[in-house]
């Protein structure tokens, strides 16, 4: 007997309503069907992959047993949300994900009803459905809140912060954590598939609750020993005491690419009365795609690929990347110094210390998704004489800010920090843009604040920071790869606040910080062509300013232009002031700064970012031109 094809299932599910019209037979199916849709997809277009995989099956199971929208899904991080997009209403536009003009790599409110709150940080999606859960209780209101975590987020304070007043949202919160990678789980099968089953279904909480009320009527201490004695039993059995200590019911764990097993706790859950309820979830990411489950990182970023053998489009070779650069150069140095440690949240590879953990393993801490604790702990090795660097994202060192103020700017602990993804990132987005890091630094007292202008400066920057013992010093730098000069072999201690002049004229002066750099040159040869002689410095220090050089320049030169990839308030602001205080505007200077947009920008190439927030080559001349015009009798006019 031939065994007929099956009819496709996901072209006729558009959202969930079509989802929940199927019957739970065809589940599997359609998961199927789904997961070789993720797969095609981003093997179009790049983006996160074996995290997604991972959850197909959920995705599935929680559409179809919950009423959502209505009931709030929130995805923790929302790199696993594409099966869920896919499902949502948005399967025809998956292939623009992460490109200009497409859907976001995150959930994202403004780009569906499905996605009620926006997520690219770990670790806010309790407190957010907890949020949704108590309003819809003090609003009288149905729907339910879920909140999906991955283990890896759990290592984040914040979790628990939530978790530890969840117990007023009852029954409308159900947290499900997707146990994927820590093994945190005892062994999981039909056993333990039938207990969780057994422990959601309402009969059991429906006696629970009886003989908890009947508990409440016996002396204190018999009272108290019949609750330890539930939760011990319960434990013994499934896991999950330190939840329940937290106010939670656990129920798992449970096999999570097992729709048999899935779909009938989640519809226990749904229908409970007790609350609030943690399912434990465990889920393999990759699964299903042979090559995602051999990768070492389980295919969680990858670019495009082709599907068929999994191999990855290979950039072509080029200038190192930064973080690269940093990584190397600063093993060395701890070769050298016995008291340099490095330390990461979660981010080993993407900070470049891969390299600094496998030299001097015993230096090296990773603390997981907490970066509070990070730079706290690195003010400690500070205080106690050691000379830490703290390697963190500028987008996620925003989530330490008081422990960077409180911890160690007030107390002038020498504390290094690497600040990676400085400025525009690309596909990512405004999520993980560093667009704010010049700006909430430079105004700290104590606080040096670098930012190298390419990787050759970095060598130096590092090598600098590594050397300074007189308070917090940051360097920042870009996501990607160089601009192709030479490292140097012997690094160089930069002067604290002095910049250095890249080329010398006389009637415009551009102020670089950063890697703008290298357009900045464009623009000078350019405004060279128009016959206006330009000066360039590379300040590098938007803290402390190289005053001296700063007014020789705004008092020599016609038109002055400041420009950097950060936000209002970094180092135009600053310039401003200085120009400002020292009264060198009343002279009829023309002073303009030239820094992001007042805008969170969506993803696209950095290439289109950047000129989009006009900060190319051709928006330098543009500005310089236009300052010049103003000047009446100026010097653009009588060339023109």
């Amino acid at each position: 007997m031939v065994d007929l094809p099956l009819t496709p299932l996901l072209d006729a599910v558009h959202t969930p309503t079509e989802l929940r019209a199927l019957q739970p037979d065809q589940l599997r199916q359609l998961a199927d069907e789904l997961r070789a849709e993720t797969i095609s997809a981003v093997g179009t277009t790049g983006g996160h992959l074996g995290s997604g995989l991972g959850v197909v099956e959920l995705t599935v199971a929680i559409h179809y047993v919950f009423d959502t929208p209505r009931d709030r899904l929130v995805w923790d991080v929302g790199h696993q949300c594409y099966p869920h997009k896919i499902l949502t209403g948005r399967r025809e536009r998956i292939r623009t994900l992460r490109q200009g003009g497409g859907l976001s790599g995150f959930t994202k409110r403004s780009e569906s009803e499905y996605d009620p709150f926006g997520a690219a940080h770990s670790s806010t999606s309790i407190s957010a459905a907890l949020g949704f859960a108590v309003a819809n209780k003090l609003a009288g209101t149905p729907g339910k809140a879920i909140a999906v975590i991955g283990d890896g987020a759990m290592s984040a304070g914040m979790a628990y912060e939530a978790m530890n007043n969840a117990e007023q949202a009852g029954n409308r919160l159900v947290v499900i954590l997707n146990d994927n990678d820590m093994s945190i789980a005892p062994p999981v099968g039909g056993l333990s598939a039938y207990l969780s089953r057994i422990v959601s279904s309402r009969e059991f909480l429906g006696l629970r609750d009886l003989m908890r009320k009947f508990a409440r009527r016996l002396p204190r201490p018999i009272h108290a020993a019949a609750r330890k004695t539930d939760e011990f039993a319960r434990g013994m059995t499934m896991g999950g005491t330190l939840f329940e200590e937290l106010g939670f019911y656990y129920v798992g764990p449970i096999d999570g690419h097992n729709l048999d097993h899935l779909i009938p706790v989640l519809e226990n859950v749904r229908d409970a009365e007790e609350g609030p309820i943690l399912i434990h979830v465990v889920t393999k990411k990759g699964k299903g795609y042979a090559p995602a489950e051999a990768a070492a990182d389980k295919y969680h970023g990858v670019q495009k690929f082709d599907v068929i053998t999994g191999a990855q489009a290979k950039a072509p070779p080029g200038p190192p990347q930064y973080q690269n650069v940093f990584g190397a150069q600063l093993t060395k140095e701890a070769g050298r110094d016995p008291t340099i440690c490095a330390i990461t949240a979660a981010m080993p590879s993407g900070t470049g210390l891969d390299t600094f953990a496998a030299a001097h393993p015993d230096r090296f801490f990773d603390v997981g998704i907490a970066e509070q604790h990070a730079v706290t702990f690195a003010a400690g090795l500070a205080a106690q004489g050691m000379r830490p660097f703290c390697a963190i994202y500028s987008t996620f060192l925003q989530r330490a800010y008081d422990q960077v103020v409180h911890d160690v700017a007030i107390q002038n602990l020498p504390v290094r920090f690497a600040i990676d993804r400085a400025g525009l990132v690309g596909a990512d987005g405004a999520t993980h843009a560093g667009s704010f890091d010049v700006t909430y630094l430079a105004t700290l007292p104590n606080f040096v604040v670098m930012a190298a202008a390419d990787e050759a400066e970095l060598v130096h920057m590092t090598h600098t920071c590594a050397l300074h013992d007189s308070g917090p010093i940051a360097v920042r730098y870009p996501r990607g790869n160089g601009t192709g000069v030479a490292l140097p072999e012997t690094p160089e201690r930069l002067e604290i606040g002095k910049g250095r002049l890249v080329r010398e004229g006389k009637t415009v002066a551009i102020l670089s910080l950063g890697t703008r750099l290298a357009e900045a040159i464009k623009a000078a040869d350019q405004l060279e062509a128009k016959g206006l002689s330009t000066t360039i410095a590379d300040l590098r220090f938007a803290k402390p300013l190289d005053e001296a050089l700063i007014r020789r320049l705004l008092a020599t030169h016609e038109v002055a232009v400041t420009i950097e990839e950060n936000a209002i308030g970094g180092l135009g602001a600053h310039v401003l002031t200085l120009a400002s205080d020292a009264g060198l505007i009343d002279g009829g200077l023309k002073l303009r700064t030239m820094r992001l947009p007042d805008i969170f920008q969506d993803q696209d190439s950095p290439q289109a970012q950047y000129a989009a927030a006009g900060l190319d080559a051709d928006h330098i001349v543009a500005t310089v031109l236009g300052a010049l015009r103003h000047n009446s009798g100026g010097v653009a006019e009588a060339r023109a």
